[in-house]
């Protein structure tokens, strides 16, 4: 008997534990799964291309070529878990889509203490180019301690950073908080590394160029056949024009002279050999101080909420080769690497504000706004509007 009421306590125990951990992390979360399909871009305008007839001169009858890029349907399909408390400002949608903004993913300081979290992800065709978006974020906010991880990949703009920060929060009154720690973050790009513009600018001992623009060409695949036309001015005077056609690796006629390839196909190439470059590259993480407070004072007639990060210029790089890093940005040029530069420190930072003003039962205005710097990447949002009730 003495068995079975200690199991039966252990049952209960256990139990009490789940339903403890369940109300703490779980409860008040949502299950989403969403997606929409819309027409893809299309020009206003048709793009042609005039190729000479299989059989024939260059003064034979062309064949009209349509070279208009159309897409297929746009579409865009994710699913997620998440669980974000909401401020008071913020209206709660009908239904999640994974598609919201929400003042909790950046804003310091978290409407509610404990666990929030957003796991999503999405994979999406833009122009017809397919995309995988990540963003998954978990923070632990208490009374005096701010804990949180995130991951994001913004696929179609080429966004990808990972990061992790545990700071020390001090509340000042009910609104007002202020915090301090370190922060780690990863990022995928050599800022400033430019492996095309080294590539083309490499020169011998007496400074002649090592590497023709032209044979970009040809490590892709691309051919130029030389071809030599006769050219009569109106008094029948001839001279001789020498240039190149130019094929791809099917053997398609893409270029007719050196000029038309430079400016429609070499710049994709160059592109295309940076984008190899750089995937050579490991990724990069560092970590940095950092400090943000968060103000929010929230009534029937007037709302605010003001917050910021600052991620103080003093960055020390753990993983990634430092010489392609963000202290290295200026360091590079025509000649590769100088070699003199020691690193140049910088600053990133976040700020938002969130206004709303009901003036009158009847008049009331709004501004939303936020603000960020990492890295090269700015990304900024402004919303304000003027609400009249008739």
């Amino acid at each position: 008997m003495r068995y079975l009421i200690l199991l039966l306590w252990c049952f209960v125990a256990q139990g009490q534990i789940l339903k403890k951990a369940y109300d703490e992390f779980f409860k008040y979360s949502s299950i989403y799964v969403a997606g929409n399909v819309s027409n893809a871009y299309e020009s206003t305008t048709k793009n042609y291309f005039v190729e000479k007839p299989t059989e024939g001169d260059l003064y034979g009858i062309p064949r009209v070529i349509d070279v208009t890029e159309y897409y297929p349907n746009d579409y865009r399909v994710g699913f997620g878990l998440r669980k974000l408390a909401r401020f008071d400002y913020e209206v709660k949608p009908k239904f999640y889509d994974g598609t919201e903004i929400n003042k909790a993913l950046s804003a310091p300081t978290a409407a509610v203490k404990g666990f929030e979290y957003m796991f999503h992800y999405e994979q999406e065709r833009e122009r017809g180019e397919e995309f995988v978006n990540t963003r998954y974020f978990l923070r632990h906010t208490g009374k005096y301690h701010i804990v949180k991880l995130e991951q994001r990949k913004q696929g179609n703009v080429g966004f990808e950073y990972q990061s992790a920060e545990a700071r020390l929060r001090l509340p000042i009154g009910k609104k007002f908080s202020v915090s301090a720690g370190y922060i780690y973050r990863t990022h995928q790009t050599a800022y400033g590394y430019n492996p095309i513009e080294i590539w083309l600018n490499e020169t011998d001992e007496n400074g002649s160029p090592i590497n023709a623009w032209y044979s970009l060409g040809y490590m892709y695949g691309y051919k130029d056949n030389i071809y030599i036309s006769n050219i009569y001015d109106q008094d029948g005077n001839v001279s001789e024009v020498i240039d190149y056609v130019w094929v791809n690796e099917r053997g398609q006629t893409v270029a007719y002279t050196d000029l038309d390839f430079r400016n429609r196909i070499f710049g994709r190439l160059m592109n295309r050999y940076n984008a190899e470059k750089w995937a050579e590259l490991d990724s990069f993480a560092e970590y940095a101080p950092i400090v943000g407070f968060d103000f929010y004072h929230y009534g029937s007639k007037f709302w605010l909420h003001a917050y910021g990060n600052y991620i103080l210029p003093h960055h020390e790089y753990v993983e990634g080769n430092v010489d392609f890093s963000y202290l290295h940005r200026n360091s590079w040029g025509k000649g590769g690497h100088n070699d003199l530069l020691g690193g140049e420190q910088w600053e990133d930072w976040q700020g938002g504000l969130i206004l709303g003003w009901k003036i009158t039962n009847r008049l009331g205005v709004f501004i939303e706004s936020e603000y960020t710097r990492f890295w090269d990447t700015e990304i900024h949002d402004t919303r304000f509007g003027l609400n009249l009730r008739l």
